[in-house]
């Protein structure tokens, strides 16, 4: 690793205090282009980065790795470790639609649950809940049953610690009624349970909408905001 490599990771580690996670993606894309290619970053021609880079075919995988060397060489710019400022650009990534499922493929997939058991009143009101109110999985997996009061909930875990308020279907709120009747009075204080009576998890919750619609549950709040602009 090339003298000017650790003085960047020294910067991002200490300086811009980033996560592990993004220090270790940095220094990942980095070092791999100094093994490589046997020589440090500062020293290789704009051509010779370029030439190596560009065998990532996933757009997006390349694009990270220009933003790991557009960050590196600013810091060396800035540090004056080189003259000339360089700067890759990236590559255009079209914008895709979001996915959303229609007000009948809910239904049809509501249809084959289960509701005989604990659990499959669990996975349709917890369906009908995210379908009802747009809530993020994050959100709605630290509902309480004070959060919900007549025809409102109150979102008291909202990105950006932020709160607010939305309105809820009666049908959520009368599956969401039917399945906690059938709670233990020694299970805990929030709503969406896992069979052995503690908190669901995101992967739970990712595997019960899965499971019925083959999405994930922020598929679900795409829905919703698709059903209030067509209504």
């Amino acid at each position: 690793m090339s003298n000017e490599l650790e003085a960047y990771l020294e910067y991002v580690t200490i300086t811009k205090a980033l996560s592990k996670k993004s220090i270790e993606a940095y220094k990942s894309d980095l070092t791999l282009v100094e093994d490589v290619l046997s020589r440090s970053l500062i020293s290789l021609d704009s051509k010779a980065v370029l030439n190596y880079i560009i065998t990532y075919t996933n757009k997006r995988t390349l694009n990270r790795k220009l933003s790991s060397l557009n960050s590196f060489f600013n810091f060396c710019y800035t540090s004056q470790f080189v003259q000339d400022k360089t700067r890759f650009p990236l590559s255009k990534i079209p914008r895709l639609l979001p996915k959303f499922l229609s007000f009948e493929e809910i239904q049809i997939a509501l249809k084959l649950i289960d509701r005989s058991t604990w659990i499959g009143l669990r996975d349709y009101a917890l369906i009908l809940f995210l379908y009802a109110t747009g809530t993020r999985i994050s959100e709605c997996l630290f509902l309480k049953r004070e959060d919900i009061q007549d025809e409102w909930l109150y979102v008291r875990h909202a990105k950006g610690d932020k709160e607010r308020i939305v309105p809820i279907a009666k049908i959520a709120i009368t599956a969401i009624n039917e399945y906690v009747k059938e709670f233990d009075k020694t299970y805990e204080e929030f709503i969406w349970l896992n069979y052995k009576g503690n908190q669901l998890s995101r992967i739970s919750a990712y595997k019960i909408t899965q499971k019925y619609l083959g999405v994930s549950p922020h598929v679900l709040r795409h829905s919703y905001a698709t059903a209030l602009i067509s209504g």
